[in-house]
């Protein structure tokens, strides 16, 4: 069946989605795995996973555009051709998985990023083989898969709070006459605590508790936190209750809650959208639910709400905006302990001049390539060859995620 597909690369991990060109409008997440590109003496790469006998890069996507490379034993690679490898591994294992190529890719990129940035990624891409692409900003991607949802009428706005592993952004956007999506602000946080953060101050407070001797690996206090629901865990024999955890990160949360508002400004939102791994933390809902006069909303795993966006993105630039359907009934993660501030999807009405005054479609980002010189990406393609795998670029064919 024809697709498309959406390309979220995190700084934790990617995410891959796919929408049916033939199907519903909205996508299924076909693909998550470490964002880890690994190079063997051997010459070959893997995805993912870590070996002590090769050189690991991560955390190279959001580097794109600064000009100090990665060392992977004997090659020097720039942040852009790294993540265009990892492209195009991903969609390599989506096609094995579907038996067929895409017809159009969608990939995400941070929504700060201006054109000379989003020229690198893009001609990385082209140089590996990925020409069908479209780059997407992520709080548009993430207003894309909310529209799937719930109707969103024209010149409405949502605010887009993103919190990952170790990222946080604060976004507004805008509906559009067309039914696509444009920026109105945003905001990256610089000195913002993210989950990696909230893993270390978790992982301290047992410290804390065990003394001097005590020692909590990063992947325990991240298992722990994950656990919280039932409303206390035990790390190394100690125990801390989900309230004592939160009194620790409080006054993180409340710097990023004070950003988000800065970043909203006089904009009245109709929703705030949820967003990244940490926000599975329902102390993040809550705070919002108690300091914005919107809803506020999030899927059962915001970690892929971008991937899907970028999905639905994708299948917008071949098919065009459609009629607007029925909002789907969908049950809708509210973080708040207060039953009066849960607020449940709902029917927005409509105005009578509004149902037939659509212009005509048109792709939801417009992307300006800039021509870069010719880069090593084809020298270090020859050398990074997918171990035991099809290499996914020949011509013939959780919770903090980010």
């Amino acid at each position: 069946m024809a697709y498309v597909l959406g390309v979220d690369v995190g700084t934790t991990r990617t995410t891959a989605a796919v929408c049916r060109l033939d199907g519903a409008r909205d996508a299924e997440i076909a693909l998550v795995v470490p964002s880890l590109l690994q190079l063997t003496d051997a010459g070959t790469f893997s995805v993912g996973n870590v070996d002590q006998a090769g050189w690991t890069a991560s955390g190279f996507a959001r580097r794109i555009g600064d000009a100090v490379p990665f060392s992977l034993g004997p090659e020097w690679c720039s942040a852009e051709e790294l993540t265009a490898l990892l492209i195009m591994w991903v969609i390599g294992e989506v096609v094995t998985r579907e038996g067929e190529q895409p017809r159009h890719v969608a990939v995400t990129h941070p929504a700060g990023w201006g054109p000379y940035r989003r020229g690198q990624l893009y001609t990385a891409l082209r140089q590996v083989g990925v020409h069908d692409v479209t780059l997407v900003s992520e709080p548009l991607a993430a207003a894309e898969n909310h529209a799937v949802r719930s109707r969103v009428v024209a010149g409405a706005d949502l605010a887009v709070f993103s919190l990952g592993s170790h990222a946080f952004s604060a976004s507004v956007v805008k509906r559009t006459q067309n039914r696509t999506f444009e920026l109105v602000n945003h905001v990256e946080g610089v000195d913002h605590h993210a989950g990696a953060d909230f893993d270390d101050l978790l992982a301290a407070l047992v410290r804390g508790r065990l003394g001097k001797d005590g020692f909590v690996s990063a992947a325990e206090s991240e298992a722990a936190k994950r656990a919280f629901g039932g409303g206390k865990v035990v790390i190394n024999g100690v125990e801390v209750t989900r309230d004592e955890f939160v009194e620790e990160i409080r006054p993180s949360i409340d710097h990023l809650v004070c950003t988000f508002v800065r970043a909203v400004g006089a904009v009245q939102p109709d929703a705030v959208l949820l967003v990244g791994g940490a926000c599975r933390m329902p102390v993040v809902g809550d705070a919002l639910s108690a300091t914005v006069d919107c809803r506020v909303l999030a899927e059962a795993a915001p970690e892929h709400s971008v991937a899907k966006g970028a999905a639905v993105a994708a299948r917008l630039v071949l098919v065009g905006p459609e009629a607007e359907p029925e909002p789907i009934e969908t049950s809708v993660l509210v973080h708040t302990r207060e039953a009066s501030l849960r607020f449940p999807v709902g029917e927005i009405a409509r105005t009578d001049d509004e149902e037939f005054t659509a212009p005509p479609p048109r792709p939801p980002v417009d992307v300006s390539p800039l021509e870069l010189p010719p880069r090593r990406v084809k020298r270090v393609k020859s050398v990074l060859k997918p171990a035991g795998r099809r290499s996914s670029s020949r011509s013939d064919d959780d919770e903090d995620g980010r």
